[in-house]
């Protein structure tokens, strides 16, 4: 039964109760009870009473007046109390749980499609700039962005190792169409050797370890903040199915559903012998508060630090240019290269072969690449920003649970009469304890004792997921997936450790942020200068050759690459 279903049904209770009777004395008939009870809980009326009796067998609802309820409905009512609390959880729990729920899908999606455009871009670059690389190179990139998806959503792989994939086997296709142009090995024990000198000869320089470092900062806190909302939409579900103890059963009872026993169908609880009631059954859960309101605070500051090369958007996005900074810097070395490769794998038995076509299928591709010609202000850290915001207000949800459900639903209006467990008065006199487990101790209606096993196992929990997302700062030296030795070449500058406001960005070449622009193979649908906007750059790169010269950022060492290029018309 949903929330919606669920009030509609009360109201209808509430509106036949109106033909009942609310006098605590002289009650003549248990029609109205009767009719109460089939509506509330269906089934016959068959063994229900006519009219009031002695409740000797009674055990909770206990009165010394006559009451409409035996045994049986008794019984049945305290499984309706604790049906109509949990419901309530439910319906309470609902706005927060779907925007969590929403938000973790919305990522989910994002990320998937950030890693499609990545992919698009890396295979553009070869189409477009090496094409003669490109048929060759499609496996190579679509493992390594399947690896960088499964890292993600949570798969155990290993970014370092997955990266060092990539570059061990981007190195023989340069060193075959670069280096070597136009002949190659005919045997594939070649390339393999050259694919495992790749980390000794250290063709791409710094680049693969640059890319680890970007990498490790940008995909370990996206990957933690997913996970980090499936915890809370977990926590969520465990309180809204609590399994209440006897001792609370026979509270709600008590408070609900006694008061029917004598005829007072429309009494509602007094507003503080509800909240006795209420903060001794979710006494447990009260002790959620300061571990929910840590966990908000955690996912705020973890989401406030995920911008610039910690930004997973900034990263993937640029990936493409790392590629092109290696490719051309393995060919600027390719004499020294080719050198190195000779002694450690010998000379390759030539044999000329033809450049296979681009594999590249636009057509395929168009609606993920259109998917980035988005709004700039449409960004990935915007909706975090804008979920964080949203989630904020709910820090302190579970410290005042009891409270909602008393006043917004349970019981009655201030200066109204009201069901106090024994009779209709006007007001409660007993004391009202505090929320929280040892706050108990003083509650003149329910005694709660012990801890619950569930509740303490999420508490446990939200502790892990917390010190996860603390323990997660922006310094390169927990944020980095790097080991000695790595990547190959020597101790890197921390040329990837600065943001967007230092003026730095993700290429291996140290150029300002640089936007993809491509002259050719280009979807109709597609505006970069969307893309552009999206990165907020001053520089751009180009990867179509016969512009390259007049890109405002270029390097010396990039553009006398392309001038080299250019006398080798025969590599393109």
């Amino acid at each position: 039964m949903d929330a919606r279903t669920w009030r509609l049904g009360l109201r209808g209770l509430l509106l036949l109760a109106l033909l009942g009777s609310s006098r605590s004395e002289g009650v003549e008939t248990c029609e109205e009870v009767r009719k109460l009870f089939h509506w509330r809980l269906g089934g016959a009326g068959k063994g229900l009473p006519d009219s009031p009796r002695a409740g000797a067998d009674l055990q909770v609802c206990i009165s010394k007046k006559p009451t409409c309820c035996t045994r049986r409905m008794e019984e049945r009512y305290q499984v309706a109390a604790r049906q109509d609390l949990q419901q309530l959880l439910q319906t309470s729990s609902s706005a927060l749980k779907s925007l969590i729920s929403r938000n973790a899908a919305a990522l989910q999606e994002t990320l998937e499609t950030l890693i499609r455009q990545a992919e698009n871009y890396t295979s553009i670059l070869f189409c477009n700039t090496y094409r003669n690389m490109a048929l060759e190179a499609v496996a190579s990139i679509q493992e390594f962005f399947t690896d960088v998806g499964l890292y993600l959503f949570g798969a155990d792989v290993n970014p370092e190792e997955f990266v060092n994939r990539f570059f061990d086997s981007l190195f023989p296709l340069v060193y075959n169409h670069l280096i070597n142009p136009g002949v190659t090995d005919s045997s594939l024990q070649y390339s393999e050797c050259i694919r495992m000198a790749r980390r000794d000869v250290s063709p791409f320089g710094n680049i693969p370890k640059r890319v680890m470092g970007q990498m490790g900062r940008s995909l370990l806190p996206s990957r933690t903040f997913l996970q980090s909302l499936n915890l809370g939409i977990e926590v969520i579900n465990t309180t809204d199915h609590l399994q209440f103890s006897k001792e609370c059963g026979r509270g709600l009872l008590k408070m609900q559903y006694c008061s029917h026993c004598q005829g007072l169908t429309l009494s509602k609880p007094c507003k503080g012998y509800c909240l006795n009631i209420a903060r001794a059954c979710l006494a447990h859960v009260a002790e959620l508060n300061s571990h929910w309101h840590a966990y908000i605070r955690s996912l705020e500051e973890l989401s406030d630090a995920m911008h610039g090369t910690y930004d997973i958007e900034h990263v993937l996005l640029n990936f493409h240019l790392h590629v092109n900074d290696a490719v051309l810097q393995a060919h600027l070395n390719g004499p020294k290269l080719a050198e190195q490769v000779n002694k450690i794998c010998g000379h390759p038995v030539r044999m000329p072969t033809p450049s296979p076509p681009c594999s590249f299928d636009l057509s395929k591709e168009k609606h993920g690449m259109k998917i980035s010609a988005r709004n700039g202000e449409e960004t990935l850290a915007t909706r975090r920003k804008e979920f964080i915001n949203s989630l904020r207000m709910y820090r302190s949800f579970y410290g005042g649970l009891a409270d909602q459900l008393c006043i917004n639903e349970l019981a009655a209006a201030d200066g109204q009469l009201c069901w106090n467990g024994d009779d209709v008065v006007k007001s409660y006199t007993q004391p009202v304890v505090g929320n929280g487990i040892k706050a108990q101790s003083g509650n003149p209606e329910v005694k709660i004792k012990g801890t619950d096993p569930v509740i303490n196992q999420i508490i446990d929990k939200l502790k892990h997921v917390i010190q996860l997302l603390q323990g997660i700062s922006p310094k390169p030296s927990r944020w980095e997936l790097l080991q000695p030795g790595s990547g190959g070449g020597g101790p890197e500058p921390a040329s990837g450790d600065c943001d967007d406001e230092d003026g730095c960005g993700g290429s291996g070449s140290g150029e300002a942020r640089k936007t993809l622009k491509v002259t050719k193979w280009m979807p109709d649908d597609m505006n970069f200068s969307d893309v552009k906007q999206i990165h907020r750059t001053d520089h751009r790169s180009t990867l179509d050759t016969t512009e390259a010269g007049s890109a405002s950022g270029t390097e010396p060492m990039t553009l006398a690459l392309i001038g080299l290029l250019t006398l080798l018309p025969k590599l393109w």
